[in-house]
């Protein structure tokens, strides 16, 4: 299944039903009176986190939902059917953002979470409803007022309490192999994550978390370079990051060179995102001897000036990965606990977790209309002698 993190999508709510302009006649009931019935509430249309669902492509070729209508009123006083409220199923973790107005509507981030995201039209009222003791014969009705409409872009963030970053061939996928039952492609050559993938590390059978790996990052990745752009917003819900260093890099730069080049990439795409917790996993030490191995920690820890947990493992080996784990499980544990005794740690964190998100999409947004502008500029530029162009195609 094609993994789609974002959708923009029309909705619109039913229009209500308009109000009946009837009288009552019968046989041998003179000057019956008006019996025009209201007509029927337009539907609402709603989302709702779907815990089955894990990627937007239910909403990459369809986009434009409405609600049903509502049913005019009718003689006799009978009130017009109510339209049925439509309900569109999203993925947990969906944010829902008006376009027009830029506003976030809401964040579905529980199963079975439901947000009203148009209001149906109220219904109109009948002649009925506008007899009085000097207008005993009304002919005036209301017509139903118009559903609401609106334009929305709907953003997935993968719930995960524990997300791992680093440069292309650092070892994410093996390690979210070796510690969950999770199985991402797996092959000796960068750039073979393309899209997040979700773990559950079963500590015991009655402690676990879920770590989420993502694309790797290149030098740039802040700025639209590779995938990166797309991708860092996943983990603005993760409560802890994992930077995976490369002990021995597939390319010729230093341990050292790619552990601070993905910090400079997370500081410049969020310096709030850049100050969550962090811990420093250097992989792949099955590759190297004990002496080498330790000159490249040491590097690395200086180079970062790192003052905080510092794990050296192999996954393919499974080395060190148990100690990995237990140690995330408790802290993770220990945060819980922590907010579950003080209600203001517990605001204050999800106050974070929305400065965190509403930075990534500025800072996405700012991206694109600088993509778009340089693209208009290499418009204005173009030559009709410059006709040859190679493409290369990576694999």
């Amino acid at each position: 299944m094609k993994f789609v993190d974002e959708a923009i999508i029309d909705v619109a709510a039913g229009n209500g039903g308009g109000g009946c302009l009837s009288f009552r006649r019968e046989k041998y009931i003179a000057k019956g009176g008006p019996d025009g019935g209201d007509g029927g509430d337009g539907g609402s249309v709603y989302l709702e986190a779907d815990e089955n669902l894990n990627t937007m492509v239910d909403y990459r070729f369809q986009r434009r939902f409405r609600a049903a209508n509502g049913s005019p009123g009718q003689g006799r006083n009978c009130t017009g059917r109510s339209g049925d409220d439509l309900t569109l199923k999203v993925p947990v973790g969906t944010t829902v953002i008006d376009i027009d107005t830029n506003e976030v509507l809401g964040d579905l981030s529980e199963a079975g979470q439901c947000l009203k995201v148009a209001q149906g039209g109220f219904h109109g009222l009948g002649n009925t409803r506008f007899k009085s003791s000097i207008n005993r014969a009304p002919r005036q009705t209301s017509p139903g007022s118009e559903g609401e409409k609106r334009r929305l872009k709907l953003e997935l963030k993968v719930l995960a309490d524990v997300g791992l970053l680093g440069m292309p061939n650092a070892g994410k996928s093996t390690l979210i192999r070796a510690i969950s039952a999770a199985k991402p492609k797996v092959a000796d050559y960068p750039f073979t994550t393309m899209v997040p993938n979700l773990g559950v590390v079963r500590v015991d059978p009655l402690r676990s978390f879920v770590v989420a790996d993502i694309p790797g990052l290149i030098e740039g990745a802040a700025d639209g370079a590779g995938l990166g752009i797309r991708f860092l917003k996943h983990l603005t819900r993760n409560r802890l990051l994992l930077h995976l260093v490369d002990l021995a890099p597939w390319n010729d730069e230093s341990p050292a060179q790619h552990a601070l080049a993905i910090v400079r990439e997370l500081e410049a795409f969020s310096p709030l995102l850049a100050e969550r917790p962090r811990w420093l996993v250097l992989n792949k030490a099955d590759v190297l001897d004990e002496e080498t191995q330790n000159e490249r920690v040491q590097e690395v820890v200086d180079v970062l000036g790192w003052t905080g947990p510092v794990f050296v493992i192999s996954a393919l080996a499974n080395t060190g990965t148990q100690a990995l784990i237990q140690a995330i499980m408790i802290q993770l544990e220990d945060w819980r606990d922590a907010e579950r005794l003080d209600s203001d740690l517990a605001q204050r964190e999800a106050d974070i977790q929305l400065a965190l998100q509403a930075e990534a999409r500025a800072k996405i947004e700012s991206t694109r209309v600088r993509a778009e502008s340089s693209d208009d500029d290499d418009d204005d530029d173009y030559d009709d002698d410059d006709y040859d162009v190679e493409v290369e195609y990576v694999q």
